[in-house]
């Protein structure tokens, strides 16, 4: 399999050979979704080592007691099987004389060609076609196309839903009711086993003869955990038979299905089905196509234009901005955004500190109402942030590392991997120690105030989230006997380096984010006494004021060297250094775990991603030019980029001190995590925080935009292959369209309903 960019113009990602071997690459990076389901895209026939995923958001289920929540795979609908002359087709039997499979960012359609002739000889076209429609959260429809190319064949199809799936093994249902309506619709509930939240799946199938509308006998199955139908057509040469399937899947969990009964639920999803199979696949595949330009590219449209490199970049920029709207859960407050999106089972669904710092800023600046959305989150989860913080002997919230439904609390898992030496698992340490995840949501919540100016947001959850993580980090911090405030044993940012105390992340964010409780404290007291006296009722803030006071003046801050380098922790710069060449060439990642256990690792100066140089991202101006220019070029050469967020921190650095190859080149690398050639990359799942990050390469970086102190600065640094980036960003409010040149830029509000004041290349200006 190749992944062709000829068309990259065209909005076109391409694969022009199929590979029965790496079948989950495309699967993820062509998935298709609308932030309620996710779709892998496997092929309608079936194939050894495919992974068949249909997720949707919030359902989180534990199978039992030794295991964390996950996102259950739901039964598949897309699954059609074909036999031609009584030989299934199956592109690893027979030949294949033609194939490409094309995913549209610009519409959300999947498309595959294939003319494909059987062991027997009989010869035929297909072309498949597939949509999970952005306009109608629940609705999935598809289309097969088989022309009879030579010889007459007889042509039987098998398509129905399917429940005998997995994740990975574990089965997440009990089975439900199944029935045919009219033998033509065709009906299963399952329910998961621990949540008790029941799916209903519904699908039927329309016919056609040359375009002409075809009634088929239909053959009805019924069986454990699946029910399908059997059609039989006879094709002479030049035919064209159409199979379109229309399905949809709600559950008890979705708000628009509240208050509803089971029975209620079945009835309705089956009229709302007719009512969509009724306007036919091109409507809805139209209308979904709209909904796309509407949400995505008119909202937040990017260019750029300069060198043949220049279009791939803009491509790969499409690329993420397609998947971010993918998984973005804009129809419900209750879910967030999984490491995975919804591409696959990796990370279980769970959503980490990737959203607050690497997700939330394009939301933030394209699309605030679903920005809004993914904080309230945060703030509905703070029963499980008090409980973790409980059952860790502290106050306050302390936010799970790995976060899934409301009152999940943490989920992180307690083993995975293997340890290289000693054949056994590796504990997980972070969802008990990497413990900056707090000061990340509290760091959130106040940016998503600052870039939009919504004051209600931080009257009803902001105030309070960020009032409620400094409890926890005032309860957290240990004196020492120099008189100071310690953060011992945690895991930073980086997470080759476990146990560690001070690390300068966590406890500069820490200081921060008391600061920052500190401040809106005395400004409530002073300003806004009746909600000061809610907020202190609620979180007690005569006795919790004092401790955030003290705290903050005696933390210990690490300090940059004689070098200017700030340590990343009490112990890194004691490390050993080796030779890391072998490791940063390497085509896959975490290369250094097949020679080194973690143990071993944490005695090397060596990084599995950024850490100092996200809080220099974050708080960039608390650090002097030189401390950030040392500090970089010393962790970029001990850096390996084993995790997906680190190339992204990396490249906007060296874009802010004007290394603009090396921030090109960085962003390259990020921006082919998923779309570059290496096969295994995207089993699990796309890299969803990676987007976020090929995103702020090109305007954090080469667009120079950050929100400092809460007021907005433009500084455009363009890389050479680029002679013009063109971006829009929501500021308070505002539209503003910045295009920037290599000899000029220009920032103008859309919006014009305000004016908009800026810092553009270190002159203040209003727009």
């Amino acid at each position: 399999m190749g992944m062709d960019y000829s068309k990259i113009d065209q909005w076109i990602l391409a694969e022009d050979s199929f590979d029965p071997v790496h079948l989950g690459k495309c699967e993820a990076v062509m998935s298709l979704g609308n932030g309620y389901m996710g779709l892998r895209s496997a092929a309608e026939e079936r194939y050894v080592g495919e992974t068949r995923d249909l997720l949707i958001n919030g359902t989180f289920d534990r199978f039992d007691e030794s295991e964390v929540t996950e996102l259950p795979n739901a039964a598949d609908v897309t699954a059609v099987e074909l036999w031609v002359g009584g030989e299934r087709f199956s592109l690893d039997q027979g030949s294949c004389t033609g194939y490409s499979r094309e995913l549209n960012l610009k519409t959300g359609e999947l498309t595959r060609r294939v003319e494909w002739t059987s062991p027997k000889g009989d010869k035929v076209g297909l072309v498949f076609r597939r949509i999970v429609s952005l306009k109608r959260l629940h609705d999935i429809a598809l289309t097969v196309t088989v022309t009879c190319l030579e010889q007459p064949v007889a042509l039987k199809v098998r398509s129905g839903i399917d429940a005998r799936v997995t994740n990975t093994g574990t089965q997440h249902f009990t089975e439900g009711e199944k029935r045919f309506y009219e033998k033509k619709y065709l009906q299963l509930l399952e329910t998961t086993i621990e949540s008790g939240i029941t799916f209903v799946v519904n699908a039927v199938h329309r016919f056609a003869l040359n375009g002409q509308p075809l009634e088929l006998d239909t053959d009805v199955n019924i069986d454990r955990r699946v029910l399908y139908a059997d059609y039989t057509v006879d094709l002479k040469p030049g035919d064209c038979f159409t199979v379109e399937k229309y399905a949809n899947v709600f559950t008890t969990r979705d708000l628009d299905c509240a208050g509803k009964t089971v029975a209620e639920l079945q009835a309705q999803t089956l009229e709302d089905l007719k009512t969509s199979a009724a306007l036919g696949y091109q409507a809805l595949a139209e209308e979904s196509a709209a909904q796309w330009q509407l949400e995505v590219w008119d909202r937040a449209p990017l260019d750029i234009q300069g060198d043949e490199n220049s279009q791939f970049d803009l491509f790969a920029l499409r690329f993420a901005q397609y998947h971010m709207r993918l998984m973005l859960p804009r129809h419900d407050n209750r879910m967030n955004i999984g490491a995975k999106g919804l591409s696959g089972e990796g990370y279980k669904g769970h959503c980490f500190w990737d959203t607050e710092i690497f997700l939330l800023p394009y939301y933030m600046f394209t699309d605030p109402e679903a920005a809004r959305k993914l904080e309230e989150y945060r703030y509905l989860s703070l029963p499980g942030a008090h409980r973790k913080a409980k059952e860790n002997g502290y106050r306050g919230a302390m936010f799970p590392w790995e976060s899934a439904w409301l009152d999940d609390g943490e989920t992180c898992p307690l083993y995975m991997g293997t340890d290289i030496l000693t054949g056994t698992p590796i504990k997980v340490w972070s969802g008990i120690i990497e413990q900056h995840i707090t000061a990340d949501v509290a760091f959130g919540a106040w940016q998503y105030y600052a870039i939009t100016g919504d004051q209600a947001f931080l009257d009803d959850y902001g105030y309070e989230l960020i009032m409620d993580a400094a409890i926890f980090w005032a309860s957290r911090l240990e004196k020492g006997e120099d008189g100071q405030y310690h953060i011992n044993d945690v895991v930073g940012p980086d997470e080759y380096h476990e146990h560690v105390n001070d690390n300068a992340f966590t406890n500069y964010m820490a200081q921060w984010n008391l600061n920052k409780a500190i401040e809106y404290h005395d400004e409530l007291k002073a300003e806004r006494p009746e909600l000061f006296q809610r907020l202190d009722e609620k979180l007690n803030l005569a006795e919790v004021y004092p401790q955030w006071v003290d705290g903050a003046a005696h933390i210990y801050l690490p300090q940059p060297t004689e070098e200017n380098i700030l340590p990343m922790d009490d112990r890194f710069m004691q490390g050993k250094e080796i030779d890391l060449t072998k490791y940063k060439e390497q085509d896959f990642v975490a290369g250094i775990m097949k020679d080194y256990n973690l143990e071993q690792i944490q005695g090397i100066q060596v990084c599995k991603q950024a850490d100092c140089l996200v809080l220099f991202y974050l708080l960039e101006d608390e650090f002097p030019p030189e401390v950030k220019r040392a500090s970089w070029a010393y962790y970029e050469a001990r850096t390996l980029h084993d995790s997906s967020l680190s190339l992204s921190t990396h490249s906007v650095q060296a874009a802010d001190m004007g290394e603009l190859d090396m921030a090109y080149d960085l962003f390259r690398k990020a921006a082919t995590i998923d779309l570059g050639p290496y096969m295994g990359t995207s089993d699990a799942g796309i890299h969803a925080a990676s987007f976020g990050g090929v995103w702020q390469c090109a305007v954090y970086g080469f667009g120079g935009v950050r929100m400092l102190n809460g007021k907005l600065r433009i500084e455009p640094k363009l890389p050479k292959g680029w002679d013009k980036l063109q971006f829009t960003l929501m500021w308070q409010g505002q539209k503003l369209q910045v295009t920037a040149t290599k000899e000029n830029v220009v920032v103008e509000n859309l919006t014009g309903t305000k004016p908009v004041t800026f810092t553009l290349n270190g002159t203040e200006i209003q727009a």
